[in-house]
């Protein structure tokens, strides 16, 4: 009995990430695919890719670029909507575009007096906005989880290293499970 219950979480292992995966996928692909229902399964992607690119043309256009800032500001002056338009803004600036946050990753002394150390990502290189000037921003996501925090570390307790940030954005969210 034991060895058929090691068996069953044995496949379990092998089957559940899998079928997580291609289950989030086929979601995914389901809804965006909804989006645009021409009842020609696939059609509602491909159109949501060609518009998403032809915004982007559009929107790197001289032209354009003025109509984009002004729009910027008005969903900045609303209140509520301010806080929910920045905080999405700034979330996506920080995986995607000229302006990714998440591309320096550091090894952190987290103590003069510890050999504890800790993997995180350099938001900030100065923070003279808040008058600080021996510190920098450390950004520490949480393992398992799409949370983090962020500390305010001495910038001789930061190694930047020479690794990708996504392999050491992997290894921290999953735990460090994940090879590095």
């Amino acid at each position: 009995m034991k060895r058929l219950f090691r068996y069953f979480l044995n496949g379990l292992l092998i089957m559940a990430p899998i079928t997580i995966t291609i289950w989030i996928v086929v979601a995914v692909i389901d809804w965006l695919d909804s989006l645009f229902a021409l009842g020609i399964p696939g059609l509602g992607i491909l159109l949501m890719v060609l518009l998403l690119t032809l915004v982007g043309f559009i929107g790197s256009s001289f032209f354009v670029k003025p109509f984009f800032i002004i729009m910027e500001r008005m969903l900045t002056k609303v209140p509520l909507v301010s806080i929910i338009y920045t905080s999405i803004k700034d979330l996506f600036d920080a995986f995607v575009g000229d302006n990714q946050k998440f591309n320096k990753p550091v090894l952190v002394k987290m103590a003069e007096d510890s050999d504890n150390l800790k993997l995180g990502f350099v938001t900030q290189d100065a923070l003279t906005s808040i008058m600080i000037e021996d510190r920098v921003a450390v950004y520490f996501p949480h393992s398992y989880n799409f949370s983090g925090e962020l500390f305010l570390i001495p910038a001789r307790n930061v190694t930047y290293l020479d690794l990708p940030s996504s392999e050491v954005m992997k290894f921290i969210v999953s735990g460090g499970v994940s090879k590095l």
